[in-house]
């Protein structure tokens, strides 16, 4: 596991990519930052097996008959 994201770090991100921030937000930065990052570790770790990618989804092909 990664360690958290400190403000600074969140205040350096930030500004390479062009978005400095001010003083008062690289806290609340680095706290989402860190909670998205834990959300994708998550996700990482899921099995799809063979659930075929979304871009194959067709809407309004459906089996409307399912029953519940």
């Amino acid at each position: 596991m990664t360690s958290e994201l400190t403000p600074q770090e969140a205040a350096r991100g930030a500004l390479r990519a062009g978005l400095p921030l001010e003083g008062d937000r690289h806290e609340v930065v680095a706290m989402t930052a860190d909670h998205i990052h834990s959300v994708i570790s998550t996700l990482r770790e899921l099995d799809f097996g063979e659930t075929p990618p979304a871009s194959c989804y067709r809407a309004g092909q459906e089996n409307a008959d399912a029953t519940v």
